[in-house]
């Protein structure tokens, strides 16, 4: 008997608390919640930091903390942290990450991120006028800078830390906060 496939029920339905206890396994969970994500978040706001920030603040606290460090997980994946802050280079945004990660409880993870924003700051300025400009210039300076090299200890701990997460990385944390606060994920007054 082939294996009954439970993903349509999350699609365009809005998460509750049962929905959540009832996932079986990570897989059905992640699919519920990116679900639940793309239902509370509109894809055109994404583009948008200001308005993405606002936006989120005004979800449940569950919701707006994976929202917040999803981009995270992506930057880690594919390049490192400086990186990051080049691609999301808005301050409210990366303060919002640093909420998330500690909503999520994923400490080491809110440890390094907060050290690498604390070693960017001091190039802020210079890398928002980089990429104001063509994108390729915060490349070409960011290859050797002193950056770089500042933020290398800080990218190899969190290459490693995500590494160990297995299969989701740093959204693995949203799964365990999913299961052990499900009325935050799905209720804005908690």
């Amino acid at each position: 008997m082939p294996k009954k496939d439970n993903s349509w029920a999350y699609k365009g339905m809005k998460l509750t608390e049962a929905k959540i206890k009832a996932c079986k396994n990570d897989q059905q969970l992640f699919k519920a919640l990116t679900a639940e994500l793309e239902r509370q978040i509109p894809i055109g706001l994404r583009e948008d930091l200001e308005i993405f920030v606002k936006h989120i603040r005004r979800i449940p606290p569950g919701l707006r903390a994976m929202a917040a460090t999803h981009q995270l997980d992506v930057s880690i994946a594919l390049d490192d942290l400086g990186w990051h802050f080049a691609n999301h280079h808005h301050k409210p945004y990366c303060e919002e990450t640093l909420w998330g990660l500690k909503e999520l409880g994923a400490r080491e993870s809110a440890d390094i991120f907060s050290a690498s924003y604390r070693l960017v700051l001091p190039f802020w300025d210079e890398i928002g006028s980089l990429i104001s400009k063509d994108f390729k210039l915060f490349i070409d300076w960011y290859n050797d800078s002193e950056l770089e090299k500042a933020l290398a200890p800080l990218n190899k701990q969190m290459y490693q830390l995500w590494e160990s997460l297995k299969d989701y990385g740093l959204m693995k944390y949203w799964l365990i906060y999913a299961r052990k606060y499900p009325e935050k994920v799905i209720n804005i007054f908690h």
